[in-house]
């Protein structure tokens, strides 16, 4: 019979063999994660501080920050590892964790993203009823059940991958424990498996974009009817950035994730999750500021705050 024990450790194979690649990958990752944590981590801070940025908006924002930096740190730590001293076996159990909290959380980030869509559809279509429709309970709300819907999503993809057989090999030809991965390693037939994947991808995806889709189609209705240009930027503007996002998110997550792992190339793959697991996670901090009125002015407050507590 048998025995998945048998296998109590992977080999994580990593972006390149290539020595001479090694230190100036290590140098990139290194400065993407430096900017991912202080981006996030920054937003979440400014938001807190600035009492003008207690609204919905900036409530979902903080969440983003927060999902973003927890699941880059699930990944990228290790691939920084990897790279500078060569650390590239991870435990079975360490491999299982890595694997649900990246799962868990690039989950909720797909339902807060849809949240944060109609967020702006109130905001957009019915602002007179804004304040009464997005109250703190209803983000609270979303919230939570983003939350649930990525914890919940990572307990039954993890569960079903471990309880597969790994009787074969134990190197994973990849830079984290990514399900697609590690079902390639199975000794068990895992047509299953693969059906399930890609039944509860698509079935994530389909229902955050048809939120995002529709909350998008009565935004734009509702921009047409504005007689004034200054209204159409205005009503623009409010979403630019949520657009953006949403745009670089769903891109990868489709092209990686709603096809069947046959049709996988790893090295491919590794390209795209490179991307998405450790590229978005900085970006989306910087889109939202850069692209934000609020956002740079309380950011201007605070340093110079500090350069006048300096001096």
């Amino acid at each position: 019979m048998e025995n998945r024990t048998e296998v109590t450790y992977f080999i994580l194979l990593g972006l390149t063999n290539v020595l001479e690649l090694q230190v100036p990958l290590f140098v990139m990752f290194t400065l993407i994660y430096l900017i991912t944590v202080l981006g996030n981590l920054g937003m979440i801070v400014l938001i807190l501080l600035d009492s003008r940025l207690h609204t919905p908006m900036y409530f979902f924002l903080s969440n983003l920050s927060l999902v973003d930096f927890v699941y880059s740190s699930a990944v990228t730590p290790k691939v920084m590892a990897g790279l500078l001293i060569g650390s590239k076996v991870i435990s079975y159990n360490a491999c299982a964790a890595q694997m649900f909290f990246f799962v868990a959380f690039a989950t909720t980030e797909n339902y807060l993203l849809a949240s944060m869509a109609y967020d702006r559809y109130a905001a957009v279509c019915k602002p007179l009823h804004y304040t009464t429709t997005m109250t703190p309970s209803m983000c609270v709300c979303l919230a939570t059940g983003s939350y649930f819907c990525g914890l919940l999503n990572a307990s039954f993809h993890v569960g079903d991958i471990f309880s597969l057989f790994f009787c074969k090999s134990n190197v994973v030809n990849h830079f984290f424990c990514d399900v697609p991965a590690v079902m390639a390693l199975s000794c068990s037939d895992t047509l299953k498996s693969e059906v399930f994947l890609l039944f509860m991808s698509s079935f994530n995806v389909f229902v955050a974009l048809l939120v995002i889709l529709m909350s998008y189609l009565f935004i734009f209705i509702a921009i047409l009817k504005l007689r004034s240009a200054q209204g159409h930027q205005k009503a623009l503007s409010t979403c630019a950035s949520h657009l953006t996002a949403v745009s670089i998110f769903y891109g990868t997550v489709i092209f990686m994730y709603l096809q069947p792992s046959s049709s996988h190339s790893m090295n491919t793959d590794k390209m795209v999750s490179v991307f998405y697991s450790t590229v978005i996670p900085m970006l989306n901090p910087l889109v939202y500021s850069l692209r934000n009125k609020e956002v740079k002015s309380t950011l201007k407050a605070v340093i110079e705050k500090i350069h006048f507590l300096q001096n």
